[in-house]
């Protein structure tokens, strides 16, 4: 389902792979295991090669990945994110020690304290904080149809993009709220 016109610029596209290890129409899981994990955050430049995930780092990263796909879905027009949503975000973020660093050039960053596997997440993180602040993270979006979920960038000149692809998703939705018009409108018949 990915293509290019769905990768978001620059680190962001990160953070978008990362929500897309799973696939939730197709049901397959990249991330079947820590090493699946270490794998992926090393190939991804987010950690080193000697980095060992656990199967609890596993369960973290999964529960950063949905709520990640949650605050995604709130940039798709569904609403604020949970406050589980929320909560599971601070808490990747005190495990991974963020904090403000000022610069020589008078900007500044998200820098991360921890090690290892919460580090790496923090990397993810701190691409977020700087996404934000960029104006470039409310375009980032999962896809509206509730069985596809699927992370993609809008390129849309008014941000209105509401589907990964019109093709699919977006000619799926549309026709279910056909269906259910003319259903809706359709006499009934009694016998």
């Amino acid at each position: 389902m990915a293509a290019k016109r769905q990768d978001a610029p620059g680190e962001l596209e990160h953070v978008r792979a990362f929500v897309n290890t799973l696939d939730l129409e197709a049901g397959k899981e990249s991330l079947v295991s820590a090493a699946a994990l270490s794998a992926w955050l090393v190939e991804h430049g987010l950690a080193s090669r000697g980095v060992r995930a656990t199967g609890e780092d596993l369960v973290r990263a999964v529960a950063l990945r949905e709520a990640l796909r949650e605050s995604l879905r709130a940039n798709s027009g569904e609403g604020p994110a949970p406050p589980g949503a929320c909560r599971t975000l601070d808490e990747a973020t005190r495990r991974a020690r963020l904090h403000p660093r000022l610069l020589a050039d008078g900007t500044s960053e998200m820098a991360v304290g921890a090690r290892g596997v919460d580090g790496a997440l923090g990397r993810l993180l701190a691409i977020v904080h700087r996404s934000a602040s960029e104006g470039t993270w409310p375009r980032l979006k999962a896809c509206r149809l509730p069985s596809c979920g699927w992370a993609f960038y809008d390129h849309t000149k008014n941000r209105s993009g509401s589907w990964c692809t019109m093709a699919v998703c977006g000619n799926r939705a549309k026709s279910r709220a056909y269906r259910a018009r003319h259903q809706a409108a359709a006499p009934s018949r009694e016998l």
